[in-house]
């Protein structure tokens, strides 16, 4: 995906902040935060949105998820509490069209969310 922000944050041709990385995901810090810590993780891989990305069938999801929580423990918030949100589709309030999960913590977070 020429076109995909996040497909140039992956192969470098735009910078960002780099927490973890693994052979399949990559996790960098949102340029936007809201929370203390906010951290997106991604498949390498394009998939659009959270619904394809949970139907590919190589537990990509799962190192995904796995990802998170990794972020979560590196972070310092695994024991306080954090979210870990999909937005998928626009009326969800996503805004890149590739799949990523934010990570977010340092502070309370409220229910319902917005």
């Amino acid at each position: 995906m020429t076109e995909c922000l996040f497909c140039k944050i992956v192969t470098g041709e735009i910078p960002a902040a780099q927490v973890m990385e693994s052979d399949r995901t990559l996790a960098f810090r949102d340029i936007n935060p809201q929370a203390p810590t906010h951290v997106l993780v991604i498949p390498k891989d394009h998939y659009p949105d959270f619904a394809s990305l949970a139907g590919a069938a190589d537990g990509l999801l799962t190192e995904v998820a796995g990802q998170a929580h990794a972020v979560a423990q590196a972070e310092g918030i695994a024991a306080s509490g954090y979210r870990v949100v999909f937005n998928t589709g626009p009326a969800a309030g996503q805004t890149v069209f590739h799949a990523h999960a934010h990570v977010l913590g340092g502070r309370a977070m409220t229910w319902p969310p917005g």
